[in-house]
C-alpha cells in the first residue's frame, strides 16, 4: 500500500499526463518468475472474469502469472499470455485448465501435463491451441442447473413416474415378478447362445461387406430391370383386365362345374364297367391290336418264312361256271 501511495505522490508531483493502469502497478506477492521466465499463449473458448497478474499454477504450486488478456483475429477465442518461471519444465502438449481458488474466490490458469507425454518441451512463444484447454463451471451455472431441476425440472417428473409406478404395481405383484422371471430367462437364453448371435452378426457382416464389393453389379443388374419394371407398369391396365377376365372365367367354371355335377358323377359311374373290363382285359388287348395290324399272319408265321418269298400251295377244284 505504501508503494501505490508512493507511485501517486510522484505522478501527481511530476504532472505525468499519462496515467498507468491498474494493472501496470506492482503489486505484492504472486510467484517469482526468476531471471529467464518463458511465455506461452493460451487459448480459451471463454476466460469469465480472468484478469491480468492472475496466477498460474502447476500441481497447486504458483509458478507464473497472467500478463495479458486478448482476442484472436476473427473473435471467437481469448488469447491469454502467460509467464512461466523458467525452471519448469513441460511437455509441449501440455494441458490448460481455467480453476477457481475457491468457492468465491480468483480465477487462475493450471498448467498439467497430459496422460501421454510429448518428448519436446514447453518452449518459450509457444501455443496451446484450444482443444487442450477448459474451464470450471462457474457457481451461477450450478446454481442455475440446480434451480432448474427443483423448479419444474426432473424432480417432480421423478416422483410422478413413481407415483404412476407404484399405482400400476399395486396388486399385481405376482404379474410383475412373473414378468422379471421371464426377463431373466430371456436374458440367460440370449447369453447362453451369445456365440451364435455372435457368428450371425458376422455372417451378417460379411454379407453386407461382399454386397458392397459387388455393388457396381447389382447396380447393374437393377439397371436392367428398369425396363421390364417399366413395361409392366404401362401394362399395368392391360394386367388388371386380364385378372379380371381369368377371375370371371373361374366363375363361370365353378358355376359350371356345379351345375353339371350330378350328370358328371352319373357319366363317371355309367364308365365304371367299361374301365373295370379293359382293365381286366389285361394283356389281352395289346396283343389283339397287334394281330389285328399283321392279319391274315401272325408273328409266329412271319418267323418261320425263310427270305424275302412265301411258298404256297393252292388246290383249285373246278365247279361252278366257265
Amino acid at each position: 500500500m505504501k508503494r501505490l501511495l508512493a507511485v501517486a505522490c510522484v505522478l501527481v508531483l511530476t504532472g505525468c499526463s499519462t496515467m498507468p493502469s491498474a494493472y501496470d502497478l506492482p503489486l505484492p506477492g504472486g510467484a517469482d518468475l526468476g531471471d529467464r521466465p518463458y511465455r506461452v499463449v493460451v487459448e480459451f473458448d471463454d476466460v469469465l472474469d480472468l484478469v491480468p497478474h492472475a496466477g498460474v499454477k502447476v500441481d497447486d504450486v504458483a509458478v507464473g502469472k497472467v500478463e495479458d488478456i486478448g482476442l484472436s483475429e476473427d473473435g471467437s477465442t481469448a488469447l491469454v499470455r502467460v509467464a512461466v518461471r523458467g525452471d519448469v519444465l513441460l511437455p509441449s502438449n501440455a494441458l490448460a485448465r481455467l480453476r477457481q481458488s475457491s468457492l468465491l474466490g480468483e480465477k487462475y490458469v493450471e498448467l498439467a501435463p497430459p496422460a501421454q507425454r510429448s518428448a519436446t518441451p514447453l518452449v518459450d512463444g509457444a501455443v496451446i491451441p484450444v482443444t487442450r484447454t477448459n474451464r470450471n463451471p462457474e457457481v451461477e451455472e450450478v446454481f442455475g442447473a440446480l434451480s432448474m431441476l427443483l423448479n419444474g425440472g426432473g424432480i417432480g417428473q421423478i416422483q410422478d413416474i413413481s407415483r404412476e409406478l407404484g399405482a400400476a404395481l399395486s396388486g399385481n405383484e405376482a404379474a410383475a415378478r412373473s414378468l422379471l422371471s421371464t426377463v431373466d430367462g430371456f436374458v440367460g437364453a440370449l447369453d447362453g447362445h451369445k456365440d451364435e448371435i455372435t457368428r450371425a452378426l458376422d455372417g451378417m457382416d460379411r454379407l453386407a461387406s461382399s454386397l458392397e464389393s459387388r455393388k457396381a453389379d447389382i447396380g447393374e443388374v437393377l439397371d436392367g430391370l428398369e425396363p421390364g419394371l417399366k413395361v409392366l407398369h404401362e401394362q399395368r391396365g392391360r394386367l388388371v383386365g386380364l385378372l379380371d377376365s381369368l377371375d370371371r372365367l373361374s366363375s363361370v367354371a365353378t358355376d359350371v362345374v356345379d351345375r353339371s355335377r350330378e350328370d358328371l358323377v352319373a357319366d363317371l359311374k355309367a364308365l365304371e364297367p367299361t374301365l373295370r373290363t379293359l382293365a381286366e382285359a389285361g394283356q389281352d388287348l395289346p396283343q389283339s391290336l397287334e394281330l389285328l395290324l399283321t392279319f391274315p399272319f401272325t408273328d409266329a408265321v412271319l418267323d418261320g418264312i425263310k427270305g424275302d418269298y412265301l411258298n404256297t400251295y393252292l388246290t383249285l377244284k373246278p365247279g361252278g361256271r366257265r
